[in-house]
């Protein structure tokens, strides 16, 4: 059966339109039926079908005359000809203006009614996988969906950093997307097609640090029984990211400050320097301010690193793009599960977008596969996401309530108590904080519309 789908029927023969318009809407279709093709020129301007079926030959134009009306159509109607004139020239003239199929009269009701299932099911096809690569490609930058003012100033700096050649320190929390970040660097610069290594500084032994970044020489140390090149010299001409820099041993932040400065470097257990070309992009979680005061990172390392600095926003001060990231990372499991899921409710987005996401973009993407994995209907609703997520919303709001009521004075005298503007005012604050910037679901809070939540604002 249909699903209310809406089709344009025109047919001049009155008695085969109100029988064409009987069996659609029997199969559940809402069939809007036209005698000429200036009616129904009017109907596509203002109620675009999903599916044109019409008569090749009509009073005063044909049928083929209303395939030029589709072509500027963000989403066109799927569209099927028929004609009591049947002829394989006909059929071919219909196709290469835009057909999608051709039946002659007499019809087969039944041939009709799987026809019109057919073109309609590859019409849905087309429109999710026009849906699907906009996610994909639209709305990415090198591999980073972002289009939330934050993102759009974070990619302005990588395009102005990116064409420099000094070393880079990416700052951010956890799971924000710092390596994609470096790799957008990488690729945006002059050494793109020269080696691009990644290391992790917290997952390497320190007592193996300096012979994996500098290499070492054949005897160095027992078990070295040959010469091997270190990172460095893997990454000649290219780019080394260092993530997690801040777990690295102040001994080797030393050695590492040395190449940074003039590009020498000596492998352990050898007699000689090497000198490399390498740009350096390190990234950390920790605030390396700190680490300096208390003594585990170097000072001239820090102020070396820190000539081009960037730092990547957490997810909750990303407002509207929780739901792209989330439609892109639904979008990606349904390619490798060959899965089908739609989207997600609307109370699932707005869930979504009331929480705060401490684990950032990594613990989003864990969120929306865990409920994929259990969505057993068309949307992923509440119930499919993770049991944390789900009851964060009412916690959030219940903290910005708590703290508008400590705002006011306690000694209760009138003087000293705020203006409603100013209650108001301070109110708006703690919700859109609450929310992480989120204007839709703060405006769903405060019971208004987003355009009032706007004017409120200005």
């Amino acid at each position: 059966m249909g699903n209310n789908e809406h089709i344009l029927l025109v047919e001049d023969d009155r008695g085969l339109r109100e029988l064409l318009q009987e069996e659609l809407e029997a199969e559940g279709y809402r069939v809007t039926p036209c005698a000429d093709a200036e009616h129904a020129g009017e109907v596509l301007a203002s109620d675009l079908p999903q599916l044109l079926i019409s008569d090749l030959r009509l009073p005063g134009a044909d049928g083929l005359s209303l395939l030029p009306l589709l072509r500027d159509c963000a989403s066109p109607p799927a569209v099927l000809i028929i004609t009591a004139f049947g002829s394989v020239q006909q059929a071919v003239k219909a196709l290469q203006k835009g057909a999608d199929d051709f039946l002659t009269k007499p019809l087969e009701m039944d041939h009709l009614l799987l026809t019109v299932r057919r073109l309609l099911e590859n019409r849905r096809l087309r429109s999710e996988v026009q849906h699907y690569r906009s996610l994909l490609a639209v709305e990415q930058f090198s591999g980073i969906i972002g289009q939330s003012p934050a993102m759009q100033q974070l990619f302005h700096q990588i395009r102005q950093i990116a064409t420099a050649d000094g070393p880079v320190l990416i700052q951010g929390e956890s799971g924000t997307g710092k390596e994609l970040v470096a790799r957008a660097l990488h690729d945006r610069s002059s050494r793109k097609g020269q080696p691009y290594l990644t290391v992790n500084c917290g997952g390497i032994p320190s007592e193996l640090m300096e012979s994996e970044f500098f290499g070492h020489a054949a005897g160095a140390f027992t078990g070295a029984r040959t010469q091997r090149a270190g990172l460095f010299q893997q990454a000649d001409g290219g780019s080394l990211m260092l993530d997690e820099l801040g777990e690295m041993p102040l001994a080797l932040q030393a050695k590492l400050l040395r190449v940074l400065q003039d590009g020498r470097m000596r492998p352990v257990g050898s007699d000689h320097e090497i000198q490399v070309d390498v740009r350096i992009i390190a990234a950390t979680n920790r605030n390396l301010t700190e680490a300096v005061a208390d003594g585990s990172f170097r000072e001239d390392l820090f102020y070396r690193l820190e000539t081009f600095s960037l730092q990547v926003p957490p997810l909750r001060a990303r407002g509207d793009d929780v739901q792209r990231l989330a439609e892109f990372f639904l979008t990606r499991f349904n390619s490798r599960r060959q899965r089908q899921i739609k989207g997600f409710s609307d109370d699932a987005l707005a869930v979504l977008a009331s929480y705060p996401f401490p684990g950032n973009v990594r613990e989003l993407q864990n969120a929306v596969e865990r409920a994929a994995t259990f969505c057993d209907t068309p949307l992923i609703e509440v119930r499919h996401l993770p049991q944390r997520i789900c009851e964060q919303p009412a916690e959030q709001v219940a903290h910005a309530q708590h703290d508008v009521v400590h705002m006011l004075p306690l000694n209760g005298e009138p003087d000293g108590m705020p203006s409603l503007e100013t209650v108001q005012r301070n109110y708006i604050h703690q919700v859109l904080h609450a929310t992480g910037g989120n204007k839709r679901r703060a405006a769903e809070i405060l019971g208004i519309t987003r355009r009032t939540l706007y004017r409120w604002l200005e």
